[in-house]
C-alpha cells in the first residue's frame, strides 16, 4: 500500500466546491466557544460539501486567524451566515421545510443509528454550546432529537468530534442508502 500524493487527491478548487452539488445539510452553532471548534466544523463541512454554516449568538466568525488554524481554508468554500438569536434560526428553518434536529441527550431522542434519512429532504443539524449543549428552548422547538450513543463515563463530545460523526452518518445514509 502506498499513502496517495496531494496531487492524486482529486481536489476540488475554489469555484468548483461553489459551483457543487451540495448535501442537504445545514450546520447551525449556537454560543460555540471554542475557535478551534468552529475551524474543524468548517473543515468537516467542506469535506462533506455541507451546503451552509450558521453561527449564532456568541459563536465567533470568519475571518480569524484562530478560525483558519483549523478550517485550512474551508472558510473560503463552505457558506456561512451569523445572526444573533438561534430560536429565530430555527423557526426560519421550519418555514422553508428544513427539519431541525438537535443534537443533544433528551428524552425521546432517536439513537443516531435508528435515525433515517427522508428522501428529498433538507436538514438542519443543531450544536449548542460545549459546556451546556443546546439550550432547552431551541430544543423545545426542533423537530427532533438525535442522540449520539455513548458507552463511557463522560458521555460528552467535543462539539467538532459530534459535527463530524452525525455528518458522516447522514452523509452516507444521504448518499449510499441500504
Amino acid at each position: 500500500m502506498r499513502k496517495l500524493e496531494n496531487s492524486e487527491l482529486d481536489r476540488k478548487s475554489i469555484e468548483d466546491f461553489k459551483k457543487s452539488e451540495k448535501t442537504p445539510l445545514i450546520l447551525v452553532l449556537d454560543d460555540i466557544r471554542s475557535l478551534h471548534n468552529i475551524g474543524s466544523v468548517f473543515r468537516t463541512a467542506d469535506a462533506f460539501l455541507i451546503e451552509k454554516i450558521i453561527l449564532c449568538g456568541i459563536t465567533a466568525t470568519p475571518p480569524n486567524k484562530e478560525i483558519h488554524k483549523t478550517a485550512l481554508g474551508a472558510t473560503d468554500t463552505v457558506a456561512w451566515e451569523h445572526h444573533e438569536n438561534v430560536l429565530e434560526v430555527i423557526e426560519n428553518l421550519k418555514t422553508e421545510n428544513v427539519r431541525t434536529l438537535a443534537i443533544e441527550q433528551v428524552e425521546s431522542a432517536i439513537f443516531l443509528q435508528d435515525f433515517t434519512v427522508e428522501e428529498n429532504q433538507k436538514y438542519a443539524l443543531i450544536f449548542g454550546n460545549e459546556v451546556y449543549g443546546v439550550a432547552q428552548e431551541a430544543v423545545a422547538i426542533c423537530d427532533g432529537c438525535i442522540e449520539i450513543p455513548q458507552l463511557g463515563t463522560k458521555h460528552s463530545l467535543n462539539i467538532a468530534v459530534s459535527a463530524g460523526i452525525v455528518v458522516w452518518d447522514l452523509f452516507q445514509k444521504l448518499n449510499w442508502p441500504k
